[in-house]
């Protein structure tokens, strides 16, 4: 079962794909000889290059030192997986089809075309987009930002509920911080045999740990003022017991 509200005040595209690179921790390379797996090894230059550190017996680099044109076609693929342990944790995969190029110690790829999926559908990104778009100011804070507030502040989750339509909140298990940008939270809804998302967006972006303070005290407060859903009010009674 889907929920009723939607997805506001999120980030675009080639942002949110910016963001997905630059937390990225591991990325999978399919290229003419084969597909590997890179741990801690991709960095990300400022118009969207990823530099790629590979071993010297990586098939991957002799593909590029010996390749009839000089740059293999390879495509890219980024996991975006959720801090929280949730169902299905992952949340976005990036796509990312181009070439390699030697560029000092290491390959520098330049992407052709690029494919963002998350729950809402897949989407094309604009390789111009693409280049000037900058990751989310929170990205890399995002995962400790979250298991915070999941471990240490459930009590701020439970009341941030009081924000959610209640039908969305109909037959809800558990409820945890699933993700956090610039632009506003995201809850995971768990239900018995299913889930759903609910985007709580900030009343302006916060581009700083600071300004998202500010911003999470605000939608607490919004939250403090507004009566507890009778369906969480149910679950309680019943955890109580």
């Amino acid at each position: 079962m889907g929920d009723s509200q939607n997805w506001t005040a999120a980030p675009a595209a080639a942002e949110r794909a910016r963001s997905v690179l630059a937390a990225a921790w591991s990325c999978a390379i399919t290229a003419e000889g084969g597909r590997e797996e890179f741990v801690g090894a991709h960095t990300v230059a400022e118009d969207g290059r990823v530099l790629v550190s590979v071993p010297e017996d990586s098939a991957l680099l002799a593909t590029a030192i010996f390749a009839p044109r000089g740059q293999p076609s390879a495509v890219l693929e980024f996991a975006d997986v959720a801090p929280v342990p949730v169902r299905s944790r992952i949340r976005a995969r990036l796509w990312m089809a181009g070439s390699f190029t030697p560029e000092g110690d290491r390959l520098a790829f330049r992407p052709t075309r690029i494919v963002l999926r998350q729950s809402s559908g897949a989407v094309v990104v604009g390789l111009d987009d693409f280049a000037v778009a900058a990751p989310d100011p929170l990205a890399l804070a995002e995962a400790h930002l979250l298991t915070h507030l999941a471990d240490c502040h459930a009590d701020a989750v439970e009341r941030l509920t009081r924000l959610v339509d209640p039908g969305s909140l109909h037959g809800a298990v558990r409820v945890q911080p699933l993700a956090v940008d610039r632009h506003g939270l995201t809850l995971r809804i768990e239900r018995a045999r299913a889930h759903g998302d609910v985007r709580l967006p900030f009343h302006t972006p916060a581009d700083d740990l600071a300004q998202l303070t500010e911003r999470m005290h605000a939608l607490l407060g919004q939250a403090s003022a507004t009566a507890c859903p009778r369906s969480l009010q149910r679950q309680r009674t019943d955890r109580d017991r």
